[in-house]
């Protein structure tokens, strides 16, 4: 798409239809019953109610600045939207997830007989690059969990967290989300719950099962002692002895991640990506990682299976005698 054709795409837009205003007061109730309904709230995450939830503001936003009523919205306006996101700059991934947001909720107001076409169901998202997930090498892993080697109760909790990210392979979210209760050290296993409230039991090796458990002996009883609630069931506890969410163990990870000495600014997730990497390039089955990683299509296991080829490719080029 040209920049003539975006500018002639938000131009059509239109000017304001009479009953705007007040359609756009009953839209945003109906997006507050799409958040609250089945669909939005036991089917995704927290996390993605809340990106949906800022998503479909800034869809309401346009709607009022391009004057368009969202409930007569057609297809040639909703292009519109997409133009000016466009425009705008911005990333291809943020315009997919915002027309991903604004598609699951017109197929509701469908099914729920409040809108009598479903205009975004035909909108294409822009392509995006094809990207490999990052992932550590193995001297970066070590290092990211070797960076705890105190004593005092932080140290403690965030070598018990780091080593227990690494072993499952989690979301940081299922992470947060973990009580003591869920962590079986006796069987060496953690329950998560994943996306859409699904859970799934995930073995963990017994270095993490000894950070754990030492965290949880020695140093989780301090900071609980200074939680404001009675009984705080959560793991992993703050320095108020409070369950820390996932942008405080996000904030934690990324400084233990620069304390490492790795040289290069990495996420939680990297930790995830490794896990799924290192099963594979170990001779574990797709469907054992897809379960494990708890995806529910096997299509983004399948990712993976790219970066232990690479991987292989890599090796095979360094260690071969007649390679270049």
């Amino acid at each position: 798409m040209n920049r003539d054709e975006i500018s002639s795409l938000v131009n059509k837009v239109g000017e304001t239809n009479p009953g705007t205003e007040k359609s756009l007061g009953l839209f945003k109730g109906y997006i507050e019953s799409f958040l609250r309904s089945n669909r939005g709230a036991r089917l995704f995450s927290s996390n993605t109610v809340r990106a949906y939830a800022s998503d479909l503001d800034s869809y309401v936003r346009w709607l009022e600045r391009s004057g368009v009523d969202p409930l007569t919205v057609s297809h040639t306006q909703l292009r519109g939207y997409l133009a000016d996101m466009n425009m705008a700059g911005y990333s291809t991934s943020t315009m997919n997830r915002r027309l991903s947001a604004v598609r699951d909720l017109y197929k509701w107001l469908l099914d729920e007989g409040i809108a009598e076409q479903d205009s975004a169901a035909a909108i294409a998202s822009p392509k995006r690059a094809k990207s490999l997930p990052k992932t550590l090498t193995e001297s970066e892993a070590e290092a990211i969990l070797g960076v705890c080697g105190g004593t005092d109760v932080r140290d403690m909790r965030d070598r018990a967290f780091l080593e227990l990210l690494y072993a499952t392979g989690a979301r940081i979210s299922e992470i947060s989300s973990l009580d003591v209760g869920d962590v079986d050290l006796s069987q060496r296993q953690v329950r998560l719950f994943g996306k859409g409230s699904k859970v799934r039991i995930v073995p963990i090796y017994k270095l993490a099962c000894e950070r754990v458990a030492n965290y949880v002996r020695d140093a989780r009883p301090i900071l609980s002692a200074k939680s404001a609630r009675e009984h705080e069931h959560a793991l992993f506890l703050s320095t108020r002895g409070n369950r820390m969410s996932a942008d405080a163990l996000r904030t934690v990870f990324e400084r233990r991640a620069t304390e490492s000495g790795i040289g290069r600014r990495v996420t939680p997730h990297a930790m995830r990506h490794t896990f799924a990497t290192e099963l594979l390039a170990g001779g574990a089955d797709l469907r054992s990682v897809q379960t494990l990683l708890g995806h529910s299509d096997l299509s983004t296991t399948q990712i993976y299976t790219h970066l232990t080829i690479d991987r292989m490719k890599a090796a095979a080029r360094q260690a071969h005698p007649r390679s270049e």
